[in-house]
């Protein structure tokens, strides 16, 4: 029996309203995040270009090894989630703090790695001679606050799992205001130079953490939940991000191959894929908000044993994917003509990044869908399933990428390249969704 108009209708605004509540305040969340970095480069620049340099390798590294964690995020969402839906508050903050305890772990991990080989790490980089100094003490200091990103991953999981986007949105603020007044303080006022900014930046994250922890802590204490480590618990949530853990790496690889090729094609075409790369981040970060949304409601869902509710939800969030997608395609091919002058005015390299910020452009209704589906069956604990799709993805991609300076396109052909990529992915992901495989309901997976 098929659902009447009417409650076809107030069933999609039910999915509208929620969509927009959890990725909206997600969104600003995520743009919050790269200003840290941002707020790093514009107080240190003013120092001198050594110190900017060596701020830039080791801002990259750090990025790299954060970025590889995300799972801590990702997986407590799906966990958390789950145990929301199934009506067992207690449950799904003990699940997130198993997921922050396995954070504090890693974190401890390494900066057990980073603190001896940060000389090593930055000559692999090719830092200069100049720059590699100030590489070197920007990145053993700034690793004390990796644990701290870390617990914020987790914890953010656990709040969106918890349906709550707008607290992660408000920490994140409050910490580019807090980093950004701190650097200058530390920098210019105590004089402690490039020091100074990696200082500020550590006490930055290990504020944002404490009060990701005061919050937790107090769900914890209010519905009866342990504190204290366990055992099993974390070795649980480590096995649940172990997949993630290789999609994330996969996907890396990608981006890393991509730049790899494009700067053998020259310093145009290396020039302007940067560009166009910091666009596709950014594009990326609207398409992330629908996903994180994804991962909190799809999870409540199947905890609440609703398999109706997820894959009416999920065919929603897709709709809501494409249209998005759409939409950030039009406005790049809209505001090309503003959007390269802001970053050159090579006309060389503006030549070079047209065409390809055309492809970007019409890549982006296939990325709305990766995105959405990609947090669908996050959500769903399907990690295993993301982690294979990837690894096949990364398959397809390694040679089609290779042969562009072979048989040449130049950075066109690169960003086809990234553009059968996305596609790849589509494909694997809408295979996955319409089996309904992925749909699993109950508190655990």
């Amino acid at each position: 029996m098929t659902q009447a108009p009417a409650a076809t209708r107030a069933t999609r605004r039910q999915h509208d309203r929620e969509i927009v509540m959890l990725a909206v305040p997600a969104f600003g969340a995520l743009v919050a995040e790269p200003l840290f970095v941002m707020a790093d480069s514009a107080i240190v620049g003013h120092l001198g270009t050594a110190q900017l340099a060596g701020l830039g390798v080791a801002s990259a590294l750090l990025t790299t090894a954060v970025s590889i964690f995300v799972f801590l995020a990702y997986a407590t969402t799906a966990a958390v989630a789950r145990r929301v839906g199934a009506g067992d508050l207690q449950a799904a903050i003990r699940q997130g703090m198993d997921g922050i305890w396995l954070a504090l772990l890693i974190g401890a991990t390494v900066i057990a790695v980073v603190l001896p080989s940060a000389p090593s790490l930055i000559n692999l980089f090719g830092a200069s001679d100049t720059a590699a100094p100030y590489a070197t003490t920007y990145l053993r200091i700034s690793s004390l606050g990796i644990p701290a990103m870390l617990i914020v991953l987790a914890a953010t999981g656990v709040l969106r799992g918890l349906q709550n986007t707008k607290t992660p949105l408000y920490v994140a603020i409050s910490g580019f205001v807090a980093n950004a007044v701190l650097n200058v303080v530390l920098v210019y006022g105590a004089d402690l130079g490039i020091a100074g900014s990696a200082w500020g930046t550590v006490i930055a994250q290990w504020g944002m953490a404490a009060v990701y922890l005061v919050v937790v802590v107090r769900g914890a204490r209010r519905h009866g939940a342990s504190l204290a480590p366990d055992a099993a618990g974390i070795r649980a949530s480590a096995q649940a991000g172990a997949p993630l853990l290789v999609r994330t790496l996969s996907l890396r690889a990608i981006l890393l191959i991509a730049t790899a090729v494009a700067a053998r094609l020259g310093d145009a075409d290396i020039a302007a894929h940067q560009i166009i790369l910091s666009l596709w981040s950014l594009l990326a970060f609207a398409l992330d908000a629908i996903a994180i949304a994804g991962q909190a409601i799809i999870g409540r869902y199947l905890g609440a044993d609703d398999p109706q509710g997820a894959r009416a939800a999920c065919r929603r969030m897709v709709q809501w994917g494409i249209a998005v997608g759409v939409v950030l395609g039009l406005l790049v091919i809209t505001s090309r003509p503003l959007f390269l002058p802001l970053f050159t005015s090579d006309p060389t390299v503006k030549d070079t990044a047209l065409p390809a910020l055309i492809m970007v452009a019409l890549s982006q209704p296939i990325c709305g869908v990766v995105f959405v589906l990609d947090g669908v069956l996050m959500g769903a604990g399907d990690g295993p399933y993301l982690a294979g799709a990837m690894l096949v993805t990364l398959a397809v991609f390694i040679p089609a990428a290779l042969l562009v300076p072979t048989f040449g396109g130049g950075l066109t052909a690169v960003w086809a390249a990234m553009t059968l990529m996305m596609a790849v992915r589509m494909l694997t992901l809408l295979l996955r969704a319409r089996s309904g495989r992925w749909v699993v309901t109950g508190a655990t997976r």
